[in-house]
């Protein structure tokens, strides 16, 4: 019996030890639309209506205004004066992190990582996104890669 409970104990240990999880690794980028503003394409009523898009290829800098990508994706608007449902690729040199989610006119929004490339293939975990009010958006990625 000893050997059993020993057994049992062992492969309890094994399992809680498999099921604790690194801190996430945390990227923070820039994304700069000063100069490349998104595209509005109005859809329907016209103004601020449901189904409006917004598309943008911008600039992706890092925390000391260096270039090191691109930041492009459209959105669709789902709430007239509060929100985008979103979609966009951040394109580094080794690899692409993609986000999905939800978009708020105001605040920081908390955007989904739903894939990777290259060194971010297997990314997983969530994106900050915070308008800084000069045309600019600081990006916070908290993720783990498998």
């Amino acid at each position: 019996m000893p050997t059993t409970l020993y057994r049992i104990l062992f492969a309890s240990f094994l399992g809680m030890a498999s099921c604790t999880q690194e801190l996430p690794q945390v990227l923070v980028t820039i994304a700069d639309a000063r100069i490349h503003k998104a595209k509005f394409i109005d859809t329907g009523e016209p103004g601020d209506s449901a189904g409006d898009i917004l598309t943008f290829d911008q600039p992706l800098l890092n925390e000391k205004a260096e270039p090191i990508g691109n930041n492009s994706g459209t959105c669709i608007r789902t709430r007239m004066g509060h929100s985008f449902q979103c979609q966009w690729t951040l394109t580094l040199k080794n690899g692409s992190i993609q986000v999905a989610g939800r978009e708020l006119d105001q605040g920081a929004s908390e955007i989904a990582i739903v894939g990777g490339t290259g060194q971010y293939a297997g990314i997983s975990g969530q994106m900050e996104s915070v308008n800084n009010g000069d045309g600019t958006f600081t990006q916070t990625l908290h993720y783990w890669i498998r």
